[in-house]
């Protein structure tokens, strides 16, 4: 365990001095949200309505922390896909290095890219009027719960960029755009159509983004489906099966990994 432990931070060393190495890509990374935020809070905001009332910035802020979240398996699986691609995955693999660390230095990597995006996203938010009203430790168990769910998403965009080249993973926005937007993310499920809300309701983005906006005490908290009244929970079993079925499915692929 110590020694996978060193591997790990050595491998998320490297991956933090790429992301050193290229500031254009990490502003782009950090003013895609930021850009994302005006434009629905600022100029879509005024026609958008939030069931039960409430305002909309409000309740919009964490439906964007968790939106900047999930397309980090995008992120991920181009990352990993192009090393794998360049041979450099292969000379990690020849090295005497723990296999576990060398994809867990990825995921530590990226938990500590995604802090640095939902401290920004969060600054944006206060600047433009969203608060958070339960408390500075509600809030910060609402942070924590969106990063367990990055968490557990890295390892699913690890195992799959070990299984897809990188053409492929740049596809991967095509199903991360539509699976962040049917969720609770910008729109209360309550408003929609009665097959996409139930889609909505039990999409694993939802339950982090319901249970964040609970404990911020932003608009937007309900629903009479047990998804809906049980969000807390969800937020927490989701990311825990991702987890569960990933990591061991991504350090068996890396194992076994034959280009």
């Amino acid at each position: 365990m110590r020694y996978a432990a060193i591997d790990s931070w050595v491998v998320a060393k490297r991956d933090l001095i790429h992301w050193v190495r290229e500031p254009v890509r990490v502003f782009a990374n950090l003013a895609y949200p930021i850009i994302s935020v005006l434009i629905f809070g600022l100029v879509f905001g005024s026609a958008m309505n939030v069931f039960g009332g409430g305002d909309y910035i409000e309740f919009l802020l964490p439906g964007m922390f968790g939106q900047t979240i999930a397309f980090g398996v995008g992120t991920t699986m181009m990352m990993v896909s192009m090393d794998a691609d360049r041979g450099v995955t292969d000379r990690f693999r020849a090295s005497p290095m723990s296999q576990t660390g060398v994809v867990a230095g990825r995921s530590i990597a990226d938990l500590v890219n995604s802090s640095l995006e939902l401290l920004v996203l969060a600054l944006c938010g206060l600047v433009i009027g969203w608060s958070f009203r339960d408390g500075l430790l509600n809030a910060l168990v609402a942070f924590a719960l969106f990063l367990w769910l990055r968490f557990a998403l890295v390892w699913i965009g690890i195992y799959l960029g070990l299984l897809v080249k990188p053409e492929a993973a740049q596809a991967s926005w095509m199903f991360l755009f539509p699976l962040t937007m049917f969720a609770n993310t910008f729109v209360s499920p309550e408003l929609m159509p009665g097959w996409l809300r139930v889609v909505a309701e039990w999409n694993p983005l939802s339950s982090t983004v319901a249970a964040a906006r609970e404990l911020f005490g932003n608009p937007g908290v309900g629903g009479d489906s047990w998804a809906a009244q049980n969000s807390l929970l969800l937020a927490v079993l989701w990311p825990a099966v991702f987890v569960a079925i990933f990591w061991p499915l991504s350090v068996l692929k890396y194992r076994n990994l034959s280009r």
